[in-house]
């Protein structure tokens, strides 16, 4: 292994415990868990580490976190998997692709987000075939956006203000080096 998997490999562990502890400062705020804490290190874990780290750490979160605690319940903790490995694995994908430019970031992030959303309602669509979970069209625009709402401007607002201050800072991306981590 090399230095610079290691290294990887490191940042893609500091991203999921980011993942594992932001749910608890969320708690204690009045938007709480409408603020989407596990969703930030995942995104920008793939904008820093590629599609392969982010949709890995998206994996591992929620289903760590809900060994670990107990949250999220088990049926919302599967779902989410599969939706915060969408989640880092597209918008790592759409960065590396397209542009470096704020506009693009922007539709990286936003890809990512709606495509992110889609699988979670198809998640959900599936548990309410295999639990008699209900699910709706409804509840897929309150619980994917409505609700979501504060989380999506934090997303909106921090994650390209942190990319650029990285690129501000020296940071390139695919160009993580023991100097930048």
């Amino acid at each position: 292994m090399n230095s610079k998997q290691v290294n990887n490999l490191v940042m893609a562990a500091l991203f999921l415990n980011l993942g594992l502890v932001l749910p608890f400062f969320a708690g204690n705020t009045l938007f709480g868990p409408a603020l989407l804490p596990m969703h930030l290190p995942v995104l920008i874990c793939g904008v820093i580490l590629g599609p392969k780290y982010g949709a890995l750490v998206g994996l591992m979160l929620p289903l760590t976190r809900h060994f670990m605690i107990g949250m999220p319940p088990l049926d919302t903790a599967i779902v989410m998997t599969f939706e915060l490995a969408a989640y880092g694995c597209i918008i790592g994908i759409l960065y590396a692709k397209l542009p470096k430019t704020v506009p693009f970031l922007y539709i990286s992030l936003v890809g990512a987000m709606l495509a992110g959303r889609v699988v979670w309602a198809i998640g959900r669509t599936a548990l309410m075939g295999l639990m008699d979970v209900p699910f709706s069209f409804e509840m897929f625009l309150a619980g994917g956006f409505i609700t979501a709402l504060p989380g999506i401007i934090l997303q909106l607002v921090f994650i390209p203000t942190l990319i650029l201050a990285l690129k501000k800072a020296g940071w390139r991306s695919g160009e993580l080096s023991a100097s930048q981590a």
